[in-house]
């Protein structure tokens, strides 16, 4: 794509400032919103490719612009938060956003964490790794059916709703069915990156993936708990 266009919405000048002015020495298009109220004006008028929500805003917070935006699009979404209490995350997390960072925060981090995000958005459905002449872009399990081009997910012939990261995630598992990985293995193959501040990141995006993949996410059928180890995705092969 030509540009990457950034909804920056953060009612602190200082940190809107900062992130702007990094991010566009990326050569990302940057936009800023002072209040909840305003980011989700400027979501209606232009077309972004990523959106750094600040939880705490004017007017409308951001977890209602986040919950109101998941309705619209699958866009990636960071949210900010000066709290750090993990129901402000796991909450964050459950109404549909990508990744948090926690203020006081690293610039650079920050700048990592959105490239990030961008690279898995953009590039991944792109990547050659599963694009053999001899192999179809189609993964189907009994009840289930994964395209890895198209990013659409079909669960008993009617497609499912996924975030850009539950997408990530689960293609990730579809692309390694059998095989056991670790919250941090995960986090690093699929979040690409080695920061992990905890474990409710991945833990909040399974659980998310279960509730829409599953058909009893009490007695997952395919994203399977390893106790005292991690995840694994299984699944009977559809032929």
């Amino acid at each position: 794509m030509d540009e990457i266009r950034v909804l920056i919405a953060e009612d602190e000048k200082e940190i809107r400032d900062l992130l702007k002015k990094y991010l566009e020495r990326e050569w990302y298009k940057v936009d800023v919103a002072v209040d909840g109220e305003e980011a989700l004006m400027l979501f209606e008028q232009n077309q972004y490719n990523l959106i750094i929500l600040d939880l705490m805003m004017p007017k409308i917070d951001g977890i209602e612009v986040c919950r109101q935006l998941r309705n619209k699009t699958n866009v990636p979404i960071m949210m900010l938060t000066a709290k750090d209490h993990e129901v402000d995350k796991i909450l964050g997390l459950t109404i549909g956003a990508d990744d948090y960072i926690t203020k006081p925060f690293s610039i650079h981090e920050v700048v990592a964490r959105v490239k990030a995000l961008m690279r898995r958005f953009f590039i991944l459905g792109s990547d050659s790794s599963n694009d053999s002449s001899n192999e179809t872009s189609l993964i189907q399990f009994k009840g289930l059916m994964v395209d890895l081009k198209k990013y659409i997910v079909m669960k008993e012939g009617e497609e499912i709703s996924l975030t850009g990261k539950e997408l990530q995630l689960l293609k990730f598992f579809v692309t390694h069915p059998g095989q056991v990985f670790t919250k941090t293995q995960l986090f690093r193959n699929v979040w690409d990156s080695d920061y992990l501040e905890d474990d409710n990141t991945v833990m909040v995006h399974i659980r998310k993936l279960r509730m829409k993949i599953e058909t009893d996410p009490s007695n997952p059928q395919y994203i399977q708990t390893v106790w005292g180890i991690g995840y694994k995705f299984v699944g009977e092969k559809d032929e």
